[in-house]
This record gives structure tokens, C-alpha cells and sequence, in this order.
């Protein structure tokens, strides 16, 4: 595994704690945390919000070993998250970069290339067809991204279609740190049968640019993987950056560099890992081939894999007998996570 690499992500739907348990749960961030979860109106998007703050603190935590209570994550105006911390010359530019869709919060972390990730659930609309609902997104397609949706088959295949071209152009946009004014339309990618993915940015093919995209078993979930170069940054994210500027074979080796593991963990109290619908898997080389050659493997065991974290989170799914106790656990398994 190379260093400074991550790819984490939390199944959350079975985590259902009390509105007094997740406001108090909340009380424990620093204040200036507090906004970045209750700005949002429904209670699943709250609870998208917190452990996507707790992926962050533990994987900072982990990867570069600073204490939870010096960890400081801005954001930049676009919306970026980025650790301001001391200088890290083993990782010049390690950044990291979330996201949360359906049941799924993940996060991905790189220690040079750039790294955005995408979560998209198979959402099928109610009051109108698969085609009159992505129409609303035909001005961020391009007409041969366009012909191959409404060309892949029954009205199911078509969003799934669509779901995985989203999926790779949020994580592109998200990697180089810029917001929602992007011209999605200026990215149009190609592929053979979702091998082989490469990114055309106004008509020309760029090689900087290397993409994993895969499907949650039996969660209708897609997920996507960017890793590209620095100098893409846009200038507010680039700034935050130590290194943009180096020879393209140490890029285009880091490209090429198997990836780590994908960890998948339950919050409902239970171990089950489900990745194409196992327990636990090792995908096969056929599979790896699909998903543009990144070997994946399922983690084994939750605890020692995501430590702090997963205690955390899944702790808080189990039923406590009072309140006190609640507290007292949560005291103890959150202190460290939030730097109280």
C-alpha cells in the first residue's frame, strides 16, 4: 500500500441514533464545526454531515499521526476541504476529499496526485420517465455521453448509464477543487465497456488523469475514483498545495501504482461487509479489470481497520441502557476524535 493513501467508506443506514444523542454528539465538535452539520434540513443528511467530519479527524489522525486536537480542516471558497497543518515533507500534498450519497459516506486521501471521490445511489424518479428526468442534465453531457445514456438499454440501464458518467465528472471537479460553475460539459469521457477510462477536456484527451469507477454490490450505490495532476488545481485549492510542479514520470509511476484497499463498514452494531453481496471478498481479476484495473481488496476486520472511527460509529448504533451510559461512552470513544 502506498503511503498516504486511504479509501474508506461507512454504510450508515442502519445508524439511527435519538435527536437528543446526535445534538449532543454534535456538542462535541468546536463550535465552528457545529454549521457545517446542522445547516442541513433533513435529519439523513445530518447524519451524512457528522461522520463525514469524524472520516476526516480519524484519517488525518492516522496518516500523518497529528494529535486530534491540532487537527484543523478549512475549506476554500469553493467548498474544498484542506488540512492547514506544519510542513509534511513525506507528503507535499496530501489532501483528501469526501462524499456522501444514499447510505454511503466515504472518503479518499493521496499523498501527491490529486484525488476527488464520488458516491452516487441509483436514484429512479417517481413522476415522470427515466429520459424526461435526465433531460434536466443533458446541458452537462456531451452528444456522445448523451448517445450512449439514452442508447444503453431499459429505462433502469439508462440511469445507470447516466449515474456513472455523473459520477466520474463530480469526482474530476472535486479533485481540482473547483464548485458547482464548472462547465461540466467541456469534460466528456471515454471507455470500453467502463475499462480503460480517460477524461477529453474541451475536445482534447488528457493523460494526467487516471479514473476507477465501481459499483456497491446489491446497494445500487456508484462510486468513482479521480487521481490527476496538481498543476490542474484550480488557484484557490493550488495554493494549499507544497508541490505542483514536477517531472510527469514520478506522476504518471503514481498513476499507476496499485491502490489501496476500499474498506466498507456497517454501523448497525454488526461486522457484515457487503461488497458484492459477501461477507468478505478479494475481488477477482476479472472484476479488477472492470473497475479500470484498481485492485480492491474488502477489509476483514472492522475495528482494527478503522479504529477510532468505527468505534465510534458503530458503538453509537447499539442500544444503551440509559442515558448516563450513553454519555460516558461517548465521552470516552469521541475525546480523542474531536480534541476535547
Amino acid at each position: 500500500m502506498e503511503k498516504g493513501v486511504r479509501r474508506w467508506l461507512v454504510d450508515i443506514s442502519k445508524w439511527n441514533p435519538s435527536r437528543d444523542e446526535f445534538s449532543f454528539l454534535v456538542s462535541l465538535f468546536p463550535p465552528d464545526e457545529h454549521s457545517s452539520i446542522t445547516r442541513f434540513v433533513k435529519f439523513e443528511d445530518r447524519k451524512r454531515a457528522i461522520v463525514s467530519r469524524l472520516l476526516q479527524y480519524a484519517l488525518v489522525n492516522e496518516v500523518l499521526g497529528i494529535p486530534f486536537n491540532e487537527i484543523i480542516i478549512r475549506r476554500t471558497i469553493e467548498g474544498k476541504p484542506y488540512l492547514e497543518s506544519k510542513e509534511n515533507l513525506e507528503f507535499p500534498n496530501f489532501n483528501f476529499n469526501v462524499s456522501h450519497h444514499g447510505d454511503y459516506v466515504g472518503i479518499a486521501s493521496e499523498p501527491l496526485c490529486l484525488v476527488g471521490l464520488d458516491i452516487v445511489s441509483h436514484f429512479i424518479p417517481r413522476h415522470e420517465t427515466s429520459l424526461e428526468y435526465l433531460a434536466n442534465f443533458s446541458p452537462y453531457l456531451s452528444r456522445l455521453e448523451w448517445d450512449s445514456i439514452v442508447s444503453a438499454g431499459t429505462s433502469d440501464q439508462i440511469l445507470a448509464e447516466f449515474y456513472r458518467y455523473w459520477c466520474l465528472k463530480e469526482a474530476f471537479v472535486k479533485a481540482i477543487g473547483a464548485g458547482v460553475g464548472y462547465r461540466l460539459d467541456q469534460l466528456e469521457f471515454h471507455h470500453t465497456d467502463w475499462s480503460g477510462i480517460s477524461v477529453h477536456i474541451d475536445g482534447e484527451e488528457s493523460t494526467e488523469w487516471k479514473f476507477f469507477l465501481f459499483e456497491l454490490g446489491g446497494k445500487r450505490h456508484w462510486v468513482s475514483v479521480a487521481k490527476g495532476h496538481p498543476r490542474m488545481a484550480i488557484t484557490s485549492y493550488k495554493r494549499t498545495l507544497k508541490c505542483t510542479e514536477f517531472e510527469l514520470d514520478e506522476h504518471y509511476l503514481r498513476l499507476q501504482l496499485p491502490i489501496t484497499r476500499v474498506k466498507e463498514f456497517s454501523t448497525c452494531g454488526g461486522r457484515r461487509i457487503n461488497i458484492r453481496g459477501s461477507r468478505v471478498a478479494i475481488l477477482t481479476s476479472s472484476q479488477s479489470e472492470r473497475m479500470s484495473k484498481e485492485p480492491m481488496v474488502v477489509a476483514s476486520s472492522f475495528v482494527q481497520e478503522l479504529q477510532e472511527v468505527a468505534a465510534t460509529i458503530d458503538a453509537l448504533a447499539i442500544a444503551t441502557k440509559n442515558k448516563r451510559e450513553m454519555r460516558r461512552f461517548i465521552l470516552r470513544v469521541l475525546k480523542p476524535v474531536v480534541g476535547l
